[in-house]
């Protein structure tokens, strides 16, 4: 998977021969000799890609950085690389995000593996995010009204038993539910009800009576 890897490594001999390898296999690298020059020259956070972070450097540690990148809501993966394992860091580490946490010598397949796995999550993680934005605004675009019809009906009740608690009637409740399938992009109920699952909507009272309409 193309993208780019910032490897952030104070030893020169490691971050030319890293680079070989992560350019023969497709990807773009920008390397940082500290984790303070990361943080300087400030790469593009939204740009596909991940870090492959030393642990102990001089000056700012691997984890320190990760804790600054964090304050800062950044998403890039972490692949942390050391050639000094410490099981404590590692389960910091790990627990602060971090994808994966390699100890040296590691082989090239499965250093490409970890970048690969870290930079296919994040971008997954991120299509998904970005479906439920437009859910979201899709969504905003309902009136309180409609909003009210749409869990009743997802809930399970038919048109006039939304009717009947809503205090209207089978026609109006039967407009908003038209209306609510054409905003949410939708052709059935089924639809409706896995978006409001996949938003978190509606808390689960007690179930509403289910009747054929």
């Amino acid at each position: 998977m193309p993208g780019i890897v910032h490897v952030v490594d104070d030893d020169a001999s490691y971050r030319v021969a890293v680079q070989r390898l992560l350019r023969a296999a497709g990807y773009r690298v920008l390397a940082y000799a500290s984790a303070q020059q990361f943080l300087d020259q400030r790469p593009d956070e939204n740009a596909k890609g991940c870090i492959l972070l030393d642990v102990l450097m001089p000056g700012l540690s691997g984890p320190e950085l990760q804790g600054r990148l964090t304050r800062l809501g950044w998403t890039l993966p972490i692949v942390f690389l050391t050639g000094h394992p410490d099981i404590n860091i590692a389960v910091k580490a790990i627990k602060a995000g971090a994808e994966n946490f390699l100890v040296k010598p590691v082989s090239s397949n499965q250093l490409l593996q970890a970048i690969e796995t870290a930079i296919t999550r994040r971008e997954k993680n991120r299509a998904l995010e970005a479906g439920l934005e437009e859910l979201r605004a899709l969504l905003s675009s309902l009136t309180p009204r409609q909003l009210d019809v749409f869990e009743l009906i997802v809930k399970g009740m038919t048109n006039k038993q939304a009717a009947r608690e809503l205090g209207g009637s089978a026609r109006t409740v039967k407009a908003h539910r038209q209306a609510i399938m054409e905003k949410m992009k939708v052709q059935s109920i089924a639809q409706l009800a896995a978006i409001a699952e996949r938003l978190g909507l509606f808390s689960p009272d007690k179930e509403a009576p289910r009747a054929s309409e």
